[in-house]
């Protein structure tokens, strides 16, 4: 992907060289799981891709992830339900996470602990 971006850098003019220094930065938002804290992994990103920018949500602060919201609401969805088979559950989700049907509930809270914060739609 850095490559790409690269590659457009250098497509509008600019030179190789100047990418890391001035090209465009990327913040990618991570939460705290322990790998994506690694220190090999950590200086492998800082070393190939030295315009990412990471920034990891605070801790036990479920919600602030996107993805956590999502995947309550799809549950919230399909708990309680009988599904005749795995396809048809999968049909069921393919419509809720890639058709743009499921609802999501923005102001809902996740869990009660930590950090939490209703999140504006």
């Amino acid at each position: 992907m850095n490559e790409l971006i690269k590659q457009e850098w250098v497509n509008k003019g600019n030179l190789s060289q100047d990418f890391s220094k001035y090209g465009p930065k990327i913040i990618l938002i991570l939460d705290n799981a322990s790998f994506h804290k690694r220190k090999d992994i950590l200086a492998k990103i800082s070393e190939e891709f030295p315009n990412f920018i990471l920034e990891f949500l605070p801790a036990y602060s479920p919600d602030y992830n996107i993805i956590e919201l999502v995947w309550h609401s799809c549950k919230e969805y399909i708990a309680h339900r009988l599904f005749k088979s795995v396809d048809k559950l999968q049909t069921l989700l393919d419509k809720l996470l890639n058709q743009g049907e499921l609802i999501i509930k923005w102001y809902r809270k996740i869990k009660n602990k930590g950090n939490f914060r209703y999140i504006a739609a």
